[in-house]
């Protein structure tokens, strides 16, 4: 699996992008699900940039995020509290996982800060526009567009598991027109097509 991101510096909060890619490794073994976090990292990345806020926090927020889902798959066996209590024996600071809490709406933990909002806009977001590229001729990213993917989202019967509300609630919650944050999450997945297989 590819080390997409990849950045050798330490985070000035805990946990550097090399030691949460190792642990994200020791975790989970799906290659799809690896590929989800690596596309949740590039989003959190591209949305960090556009707000001013620390890249490297964010992409490693976006890369843990679903750290247990492979073993606890559900609310019922522990998303994403199991993977939580493990960052929290590890010493990852508590703003990553607040953030991480509340991307699951029915953990308790309200979105409110922007970190929190932009890790829920753009989860749901990145799988779906994955599953966009999947059903492309060609499988790819780049024969993706707003417009495909919006026309996907009115097929009620492509994709079920991605919620469109939550879509549409993420780009509410982040002040973002749909269609821009759709191109935006487009445009960063776009940038590291060849780490995600497509």
């Amino acid at each position: 699996m590819p080390q997409a991101c990849t950045s050798a510096g330490a985070n000035p909060l805990g946990m550097t992008r090399d030691e949460a890619w190792a642990l994200v490794c020791e975790w989970i073994q799906n290659p799809n699900l690896r590929k989800h976090l690596l596309a949740s990292e590039a989003a959190m990345r591209a949305y960090a940039r556009t707000f001013g806020e620390d890249e490297e926090t964010w992409g490693t927020i976006g890369l843990l995020h679903d750290l247990d889902y492979e073993r606890c798959p559900s609310q019922e066996a522990g998303h994403p509290f199991v993977g939580v209590e493990e960052l929290r024996r590890r010493g990852v600071p508590e703003p990553w996982t607040r953030a991480i809490l509340s991307h699951a709406d029915y953990s308790g933990v309200t979105r409110e800060s922007r970190l929190e909002k932009t890790l829920y806009a753009v989860d749901e977001l990145v799988g779906f526009i994955t599953a966009v590229a999947y059903v492309r001729p060609n499988r790819s990213l780049a024969e993706v567009d707003v417009g495909a993917v919006r026309k996907k989202m009115k097929d009620k019967a492509f994709a079920r598991g991605v919620n469109r509300e939550d879509v549409v609630k993420g780009a509410e919650g982040l002040g973002v027109p749909l269609d821009e944050h759709i191109g935006f999450v487009l445009a960063a997945l776009q940038g590291i097509a060849p780490d995600l297989g497509l």
